[in-house]
């Protein structure tokens, strides 16, 4: 009788923990944030737990795991209202490398050394820093490398597009690193017949041509 209650609890739990992540959203385990990690990790614990602990009733242990979904979808939607919640959440993505040169300051601040820098870039095929246009540190902890082509190592155009604007939203850091003002960005954006940037909800410029997405009304 206590290994069929054993078996029963395990389908229920497996059925819970299932309907629970597809709830929470449709991410691959390398894009995982820290608190998606979190939250995983504590739902597998108290799963475990439930397994193991025959005399509580399953349901008073399926409401914590529920309660941790709840906070997390939560959290999510109050992500997407708020950048900045965003960032303190999730963290953002952090240059380290800019066309061949190696940006210390953030490697510290990231507390990412040398070792690991070199390492991800051989995982991508990339021998020599010099090669390298751009080298982004993901929120994941993902090394996305960017190579030079012949072209771009002379003309020093990357070979993808900075975010300008996200969800309404100015990046100046990304403008500041083009050499580019706020004000360029706003009257060339109304040269092109968009006066309200919060209707914008991506907008990106690569070799002298803007993509822009407006929101979905």
């Amino acid at each position: 009788m206590e290994f069929l209650e054993s078996v029963a609890r395990t389908a229920l739990l497996y059925i819970v923990i299932l309907v629970i992540f597809r709830l929470m959203g449709k991410r691959e385990i390398g894009e995982l944030s820290v608190l998606d990690l979190v939250v995983f990790i504590m739902i597998g614990e108290m799963a475990v737990m439930a397994i193991e602990d025959m005399n509580t009733p399953i349901w008073k242990q399926v409401v914590p795991m529920a309660s941790l979904m709840a906070i997390q979808v939560g959290l999510a939607f109050v992500s997407l209202k708020s950048k900045r919640i965003s960032r303190l959440l999730d963290g953002h993505a952090v240059i380290l490398v800019d066309n061949g040169k190696i940006k210390e300051q953030e490697m510290r601040k990231q507390r990412y050394n040398f070792d690991d820098l070199l390492t991800q870039m051989r995982e991508q095929g990339v021998a020599d820093i010099r090669d390298v246009a751009y080298a982004i540190l993901e929120p994941s902890g993902k090394l996305s490398v960017f190579q030079q082509t012949a072209k771009s190592s002379q003309a020093q155009d990357p070979q993808f597009s900075l975010p300008l604007i996200l969800d309404g939203v100015i990046q100046s850091e990304h403008l500041e690193m083009m050499g580019k003002t706020n004000l360029w960005l706003r009257q060339s954006l109304r040269k092109l017949g968009y006066q309200h940037v919060k209707q914008i909800s991506y907008c990106s410029f690569q070799n002298g041509e803007f993509f822009v997405d407006l929101e979905d009304k």
